[in-house]
Protein backbone atom coordinates (compact mmCIF):
# COMPACT_ATOMS: atom_id res chain seq x y z
CA UNK A 1 0.00 0.00 0.00
CA UNK A 2 1.32 3.43 -0.96
CA UNK A 3 0.69 6.65 0.97
CA UNK A 4 -1.88 8.03 -1.49
CA UNK A 5 -5.04 6.48 -2.95
CA UNK A 6 -6.82 7.83 -6.03
CA UNK A 7 -10.45 6.75 -6.43
CA UNK A 8 -12.89 6.89 -9.34
CA UNK A 9 -16.32 5.38 -9.87
CA UNK A 10 -18.94 4.91 -12.58
CA UNK A 11 -21.64 2.51 -13.58
CA UNK A 12 -20.89 -0.06 -16.28
CA UNK A 13 -20.97 0.05 -19.21
CA UNK A 14 -19.78 3.61 -19.69
CA UNK A 15 -22.46 5.74 -21.38
CA UNK A 16 -19.99 7.48 -23.73
CA UNK A 17 -16.76 6.18 -25.26
CA UNK A 18 -14.90 9.45 -24.59
CA UNK A 19 -15.01 8.78 -20.83
CA UNK A 20 -12.42 6.00 -21.18
CA UNK A 21 -9.58 8.38 -22.18
CA UNK A 22 -10.47 10.43 -19.10
CA UNK A 23 -10.18 7.37 -16.86
CA UNK A 24 -6.92 6.37 -18.53
CA UNK A 25 -5.47 9.84 -17.96
CA UNK A 26 -6.12 9.54 -14.22
CA UNK A 27 -4.79 5.98 -14.06
CA UNK A 28 -1.61 7.01 -15.88
CA UNK A 29 -1.14 10.07 -13.68
CA UNK A 30 -1.61 7.93 -10.56
CA UNK A 31 0.85 5.29 -11.75
CA UNK A 32 3.47 7.89 -12.69
CA UNK A 33 3.35 9.28 -9.16
CA UNK A 34 3.28 5.83 -7.50
CA UNK A 35 -0.20 6.36 -6.07
CA UNK A 36 -2.60 3.48 -5.48
CA UNK A 37 -5.62 3.56 -7.81
CA UNK A 38 -9.06 2.04 -7.32
CA UNK A 39 -12.09 2.04 -9.60
CA UNK A 40 -15.52 1.26 -8.14
CA UNK A 41 -18.85 0.41 -9.68
CA UNK A 42 -22.19 0.42 -7.88
CA UNK A 43 -20.56 -1.22 -4.85
CA UNK A 44 -19.62 2.28 -3.76
CA UNK A 45 -23.22 2.70 -2.55
CA UNK A 46 -22.80 -0.16 -0.06
CA UNK A 47 -21.45 2.36 2.44
CA UNK A 48 -24.57 4.53 2.38
CA UNK A 49 -27.09 3.59 5.11
CA UNK A 50 -30.15 1.97 3.52
CA UNK A 51 -32.66 4.32 5.15
CA UNK A 52 -30.71 7.34 3.91
CA UNK A 53 -30.34 5.89 0.43
CA UNK A 54 -34.13 5.59 0.23
CA UNK A 55 -34.52 9.31 0.99
CA UNK A 56 -32.12 10.42 -1.70
CA UNK A 57 -33.94 11.24 -4.92
CA UNK A 58 -30.95 11.49 -7.25
CA UNK A 59 -28.16 9.00 -7.88
CA UNK A 60 -25.82 11.99 -8.25
CA UNK A 61 -26.57 12.97 -4.64
CA UNK A 62 -26.06 9.38 -3.47
CA UNK A 63 -22.70 9.29 -5.25
CA UNK A 64 -21.67 12.58 -3.64
CA UNK A 65 -22.33 11.04 -0.22
CA UNK A 66 -20.84 7.65 -1.04
CA UNK A 67 -17.53 9.16 -2.15
CA UNK A 68 -17.14 10.95 1.18
CA UNK A 69 -17.85 7.78 3.13
CA UNK A 70 -15.37 5.80 1.03
CA UNK A 71 -12.63 8.43 1.30
CA UNK A 72 -13.01 8.63 5.07
CA UNK A 73 -12.84 4.83 5.29
CA UNK A 74 -9.64 4.84 3.21
CA UNK A 75 -8.01 7.33 5.58
CA UNK A 76 -9.09 5.21 8.54
CA UNK A 77 -7.39 2.09 7.14
CA UNK A 78 -4.05 3.86 6.81
CA UNK A 79 -3.73 6.07 3.74
CA UNK A 80 -2.11 9.45 4.35
CA UNK A 81 -3.88 11.09 1.40
CA UNK A 82 -7.03 10.21 -0.54
CA UNK A 83 -8.10 11.75 -3.84
CA UNK A 84 -11.39 11.55 -5.69
CA UNK A 85 -11.77 12.35 -9.39
CA UNK A 86 -14.99 11.97 -11.34
CA UNK A 87 -14.92 9.54 -14.25
CA UNK A 88 -15.19 12.45 -16.71
CA UNK A 89 -12.20 14.25 -15.16
CA UNK A 90 -9.29 14.56 -17.61
CA UNK A 91 -5.67 15.08 -16.55
CA UNK A 92 -4.14 16.62 -19.67
CA UNK A 93 -0.97 18.11 -18.18
CA UNK A 94 0.28 15.40 -15.81
CA UNK A 95 3.47 17.22 -14.88
CA UNK A 96 1.54 20.36 -14.03
CA UNK A 97 -1.18 18.63 -12.03
CA UNK A 98 0.28 18.43 -8.53
CA UNK A 99 -1.52 17.82 -5.26
CA UNK A 100 -1.33 20.88 -3.02
CA UNK A 101 0.50 20.99 0.30
CA UNK A 102 -2.73 21.51 2.24
CA UNK A 103 -4.78 19.20 4.43
CA UNK A 104 -7.68 19.18 1.94
CA UNK A 105 -8.63 20.73 -1.39
CA UNK A 106 -11.60 21.13 -3.76
CA UNK A 107 -11.76 21.83 -7.48
CA UNK A 108 -12.42 25.22 -9.08
CA UNK A 109 -15.51 25.86 -11.19
CA UNK A 110 -15.53 28.82 -13.58
CA UNK A 111 -18.82 28.31 -15.39
CA UNK A 112 -19.60 30.48 -18.41
CA UNK A 113 -23.11 30.60 -19.86
CA UNK A 114 -25.78 33.05 -20.99
CA UNK A 115 -28.35 34.27 -18.48
CA UNK A 116 -32.08 34.62 -19.14
CA UNK A 117 -31.46 37.97 -20.87
CA UNK A 118 -28.86 36.46 -23.19
CA UNK A 119 -25.89 38.11 -21.47
CA UNK A 120 -22.73 36.04 -21.16
CA UNK A 121 -22.11 35.51 -17.45
CA UNK A 122 -19.37 33.92 -15.35
CA UNK A 123 -20.27 31.95 -12.21
CA UNK A 124 -17.21 31.26 -10.07
CA UNK A 125 -17.74 28.41 -7.62
CA UNK A 126 -16.06 25.27 -6.29
CA UNK A 127 -16.76 21.66 -7.28
CA UNK A 128 -16.37 18.13 -5.96
CA UNK A 129 -15.31 16.43 -9.21
CA UNK A 130 -11.87 16.69 -7.60
CA UNK A 131 -11.45 16.20 -3.86
CA UNK A 132 -8.34 15.65 -1.77
CA UNK A 133 -8.16 14.91 1.94
CA UNK A 134 -5.13 14.15 4.07
CA UNK A 135 -5.09 12.24 7.33
CA UNK A 136 -6.21 14.28 10.35
CA UNK A 137 -7.76 17.00 8.19
CA UNK A 138 -10.60 18.80 9.95
CA UNK A 139 -12.85 19.38 6.95
CA UNK A 140 -13.91 15.91 5.75
CA UNK A 141 -15.76 14.93 8.94
CA UNK A 142 -17.47 18.33 9.11
CA UNK A 143 -18.50 18.16 5.45
CA UNK A 144 -19.74 14.58 5.76
CA UNK A 145 -21.71 15.24 8.95
CA UNK A 146 -23.25 18.40 7.45
CA UNK A 147 -24.25 16.57 4.27
CA UNK A 148 -25.90 13.72 6.20
CA UNK A 149 -27.73 16.17 8.47
CA UNK A 150 -29.06 18.18 5.51
CA UNK A 151 -30.19 15.01 3.73
CA UNK A 152 -32.05 13.95 6.87
CA UNK A 153 -33.72 17.33 7.27
CA UNK A 154 -34.75 17.72 3.64
CA UNK A 155 -38.47 17.19 3.02
CA UNK A 156 -38.85 18.82 -0.40
CA UNK A 157 -37.25 18.45 -3.78
CA UNK A 158 -33.55 17.72 -3.84
CA UNK A 159 -31.44 19.19 -6.67
CA UNK A 160 -28.66 16.93 -8.00
CA UNK A 161 -25.95 19.27 -6.65
CA UNK A 162 -27.55 19.49 -3.18
CA UNK A 163 -24.60 18.21 -1.10
CA UNK A 164 -22.01 18.67 -3.84
CA UNK A 165 -21.20 22.00 -5.50
CA UNK A 166 -24.17 23.83 -3.94
CA UNK A 167 -23.23 23.00 -0.36
CA UNK A 168 -19.51 23.39 -0.96
CA UNK A 169 -19.91 26.75 -2.69
CA UNK A 170 -22.10 28.00 0.18
CA UNK A 171 -19.43 26.94 2.68
CA UNK A 172 -16.69 28.42 0.51
CA UNK A 173 -18.45 31.78 0.29
CA UNK A 174 -18.39 31.97 4.09
CA UNK A 175 -15.14 30.22 5.03
CA UNK A 176 -12.90 30.44 1.92
CA UNK A 177 -12.09 26.75 1.60
CA UNK A 178 -8.86 25.38 0.13
CA UNK A 179 -9.14 25.25 -3.67
CA UNK A 180 -6.80 23.63 -6.20
CA UNK A 181 -7.13 26.22 -8.96
CA UNK A 182 -5.63 23.98 -11.66
CA UNK A 183 -8.43 21.42 -11.18
CA UNK A 184 -11.03 23.09 -13.39
CA UNK A 185 -14.38 22.48 -15.03
CA UNK A 186 -15.49 23.29 -18.59
CA UNK A 187 -18.95 24.50 -19.57
CA UNK A 188 -20.39 23.68 -23.01
CA UNK A 189 -19.83 27.24 -24.28
CA UNK A 190 -16.17 27.13 -23.26
CA UNK A 191 -15.75 23.74 -24.93
CA UNK A 192 -17.25 24.98 -28.19
CA UNK A 193 -14.96 28.03 -28.19
CA UNK A 194 -11.94 25.82 -27.53
CA UNK A 195 -12.81 23.67 -30.54
CA UNK A 196 -13.18 26.82 -32.66
CA UNK A 197 -9.88 28.12 -31.32
CA UNK A 198 -11.32 31.29 -29.79
CA UNK A 199 -14.53 32.95 -28.63
CA UNK A 200 -16.06 35.17 -25.94
CA UNK A 201 -16.83 32.32 -23.54
CA UNK A 202 -13.22 31.12 -23.64
CA UNK A 203 -12.00 34.69 -23.15
CA UNK A 204 -14.21 35.08 -20.07
CA UNK A 205 -13.04 31.72 -18.74
CA UNK A 206 -9.38 32.64 -19.12
CA UNK A 207 -9.79 36.11 -17.64
CA UNK A 208 -11.54 34.67 -14.57
CA UNK A 209 -9.06 31.84 -13.99
CA UNK A 210 -6.22 32.56 -11.58
CA UNK A 211 -3.90 29.68 -12.56
CA UNK A 212 -3.22 27.53 -15.63
CA UNK A 213 -5.73 24.67 -15.75
CA UNK A 214 -3.93 21.33 -16.02
CA UNK A 215 -6.89 18.98 -15.44
CA UNK A 216 -10.63 19.49 -15.73
CA UNK A 217 -14.03 17.94 -15.30
CA UNK A 218 -15.59 17.68 -18.77
CA UNK A 219 -19.16 17.38 -17.47
CA UNK A 220 -20.80 14.28 -18.89
CA UNK A 221 -24.13 16.03 -18.20
CA UNK A 222 -23.37 18.26 -21.21
CA UNK A 223 -23.76 15.18 -23.40
CA UNK A 224 -26.70 13.86 -21.39
CA UNK A 225 -28.47 17.17 -22.02
CA UNK A 226 -27.48 17.25 -25.71
CA UNK A 227 -25.50 20.45 -25.23
CA UNK A 228 -22.41 18.75 -26.62
CA UNK A 229 -21.97 15.79 -28.94
CA UNK A 230 -19.65 12.81 -28.57
CA UNK A 231 -17.66 14.12 -31.55
CA UNK A 232 -17.18 17.49 -29.85
CA UNK A 233 -15.98 15.77 -26.67
CA UNK A 234 -13.53 13.69 -28.68
CA UNK A 235 -12.25 16.83 -30.39
CA UNK A 236 -11.84 18.55 -27.03
CA UNK A 237 -9.92 15.64 -25.51
CA UNK A 238 -7.63 15.49 -28.54
CA UNK A 239 -6.93 19.23 -28.23
CA UNK A 240 -6.13 18.95 -24.54
CA UNK A 241 -4.03 15.80 -24.67
CA UNK A 242 -1.95 17.12 -27.58
CA UNK A 243 -1.51 20.45 -25.73
CA UNK A 244 -3.18 22.38 -28.54
CA UNK A 245 -5.94 23.66 -26.28
CA UNK A 246 -4.16 25.06 -23.24
CA UNK A 247 -6.54 27.01 -21.05
CA UNK A 248 -6.45 29.17 -17.97
CA UNK A 249 -5.22 32.75 -17.66
CA UNK A 250 -4.75 35.28 -20.45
Amino acid sequence: MHDTLVVQSHRSPLPFSWIEPCLESVRSWSNARSYDYQFLGDEIFNRVPAELLERIQHKVVATDLARLLFLKEALNIGYDTVVWMDADFLVFDPAGFVLPDTDYALGREVWVQRDSAGTLRVYKKVHNAFLMFRRNNSFLSFYLETAIRLLGLNTGTMPPQFIGPKLLTALHNVAQLNVLECAGMLSPMVVKDMIRGRGPALEKFNSNTSAPVTAANLCVSSCDNNELTTKEMEQLIDLLLTRRGIIGMD
